[in-house]
């Protein structure tokens, strides 16, 4: 028997459709569905059906065992590349909170969700204020607001020789600065210029060999762009050839920047060909990463499990 499963896709860090980075969310509680019966190879299968960079399923968490529970709605949250699960994701958090926003699923300003990485909290920002002072060009919608995410960070560590000799030829000709590894396992390249991280001409065979999971390669920003960091991530391992916004790479770069230019708020810009911004406040004591964005819905359905 089929059961019947709603889904949006929606680009997340952007106010404007087919730009930013697309996700899919599909909540299991239509017909009866939850998490544990739909199943792992299930679950994978729509992932590769979608064939987008993530695909993320909600389930809901019943209110009894938590005492928010009356405020701050709690959803079990996972997701999915093309290929495998993977342990935290920026851009499809942000897509499952505004799908609940603007659905009467999340009965507040605030949701709570349970993963691999412990509770994440989403918040609806109302308006067109950020928290570096800028306010998000007006996309015409009826109600427009940003989603704040509260992230761990994520930290580096030294890589070895043999590591950087592996770097990928992509970055031949490039001004490397420093390059370093980090606690998921991604190599993390710094340029000297952002020009450099846009005008990357990635061969992705070539990168799919080297020592790390994934390629992340970021430099400041150019003079003028009104961006403090450019940023790029490439990871073909994972079946993302290049993620167009990775929200939880920045739970890297946040305080590597913070080291290197001394700054605590910062506006990043990841420079793929669909491109997307994101707004950074390192909370240092807490050691936490507050990313905040939009997004737009640009397709609802029904999947036919």
């Amino acid at each position: 028997m089929k059961r019947r499963v709603n889904y949006a896709v929606i680009d997340a860090f952007t106010s404007v459709a087919f730009k930013g980075n697309p996700a899919a969310v599909c909540l299991l509680e239509e017909g009866g569905w939850d998490t544990a019966a739909a199943g792992d190879s299930w679950m994978k299968s729509v992932a590769a059906e979608f064939n987008i960079s993530e695909t993320c399923f909600l389930t809901r968490v019943p209110p009894e065992g938590h005492a928010d529970a009356a405020v701050v709605p709690r959803f079990r949250l996972r997701w999915f590349t093309p290929v495998e699960e993977v342990d935290l994701c920026g851009h499809a958090t942000l897509a499952a909170a505004h799908f609940l926003f603007k659905s009467s699923l999340a009965e507040c300003n605030q949701v709570e969700f349970i993963t691999r990485s412990g509770v994440l909290t989403a918040k609806k920002i109302c308006g067109l204020g950020q928290m570096n002072g800028a306010k998000y060009p007006d996309n015409g919608d009826v109600e427009q607001f940003s989603i704040e995410l509260d992230f761990p960070v994520v930290s580096v560590v030294e890589c070895h020789s043999a590591e950087v000799s592996l770097l990928p030829g992509t970055l031949k000709g490039v001004s490397v600065v420093d390059v370093k590894k980090t606690a998921g396992g991604d190599l993390l390249v710094e340029l000297d210029s952002g020009k450099d991280v846009a005008n990357i001409q990635p061969q992705f065979d070539e990168i799919r060999r080297c020592a790390g999971r994934g390629l992340i390669v970021t430099g400041p920003a150019p003079d003028g762009s009104g961006f403090d960091i450019f940023s790029r991530f490439f990871c073909p391992k994972l079946g993302i050839n290049e993620d167009p916004v990775c929200g939880s790479a920045h739970c890297v770069l946040a305080p590597y920047w913070r080291r290197k230019i001394g700054k605590s708020n910062l506006i990043a810009y990841m420079a793929s060909p669909r491109g997307g911004r994101l707004d950074l406040l390192l909370e240092e004591e807490t050691q936490r990463v507050k990313i905040r964005g939009e997004a737009v819905t640009v397709m609802v359905g029904t999947l036919l499990a």
